[in-house]
């Protein structure tokens, strides 16, 4: 999800090859991954707002969960992914998929507002970070949850992240591979040799999809190509969303390191006079 004009990276050119291998397993571990961060075992009767839906495989673990889902994504071959597994799973559902963007306040607004709004590695993508979050709370209900996942600030480390992606997005395709595979092997490298060295060779690259259902591979992709690029620290998200009245409920870091700090706030329900 990006605004116009900008460098981009095509991410539903890789969620597409992602759902070529998609299965019951990964659905049933993006399920658990929601039951766990939410607190609850069933989304039965709460509306759920998917913001940047990609391959649409959280809006599919949300509505299997019970939640009436709203999915959309500024990317059309993401909002495709979601519209193929929505004919997979649930054809002629009252389940809704559309194209739109973040940062689009008109659009955002006429949605009204969800029980849970979820956008998990997605608005530091939009190329307006800080305003497609504020929008995104505009959508959350009294008493609501607003789960997010931004990009850890690194300081350094991510103005080099920056530049790597911006590098690999003015590549031609076929000279891509000059920055991904690098970039694989800095990612992947220490993992790999630790599993060589406790003997259980390629142990962590094929567990990797039972934490949220993700593919390694099309993360790594992600992680190098994902841009427009922006990131936050733990506070300055804390902080942002407590100003727009929004408490913190539990807060999952990266430990410092590249990857995501996820986040789940609660709207403080308004007092009765």
């Amino acid at each position: 999800m990006a605004s116009s004009g900008e460098l981009r990276f095509e991410f539903g050119e890789n969620w597409s090859s992602f759902l070529r291998d998609l299965n019951e397993e990964k659905i049933k571990a993006a399920e658990a991954s929601l039951r766990q961060m939410l607190g609850r075992e069933r989304l039965d009767g709460l509306s759920f707002l998917d913001v940047g839906s990609g391959s649409g495989l959280f809006s599919l673990a949300a509505r299997r969960l019970g939640g009436r889902v709203h999915s959309f994504d500024y990317d059309v071959r993401s909002v495709r992914c979601t519209a193929e597994l929505r004919g997979r799973f649930f054809p002629d559902d009252a389940w809704r998929v559309e194209q739109a963007s973040a940062i689009d306040g008109a659009y955002m607004n006429a949605l009204g507002t969800f029980d849970i709004v979820y956008s998990w590695g997605v608005l530091h993508h939009t190329g307006a970070m800080w305003r497609a979050v504020e929008q995104s709370i505009g959508r959350v209900a009294p008493g609501g949850t607003f789960f997010i996942a931004l990009y850890n600030d690194q300081g350094r480390a991510s103005r080099i992240w920056k530049f790597v992606k911006q590098t690999y997005n003015r590549l031609p395709g076929a000279l891509r591979f000059l920055v991904l595979i690098p970039a694989f092997v800095w990612i992947w490298g220490p993992a790999t040799m630790r599993d060589l060295l406790f003997l259980r060779p390629g142990r962590t690259w094929r567990r990797y999809g039972s934490n949220r259902g993700m593919s390694a591979w099309r993360d790594v992709v992600d992680w190098v190509g994902g841009y427009p690029f922006e990131v936050a620290t733990p506070e300055q998200v804390v902080d942002f969303c407590r100003d727009r009245g929004l408490e913190l409920r539990k807060l999952t870091t990266c430990g410092g390191r590249f990857g995501c700090n996820e986040f789940v706030f609660q709207r403080v329900r308004e007092e009765r006079r």
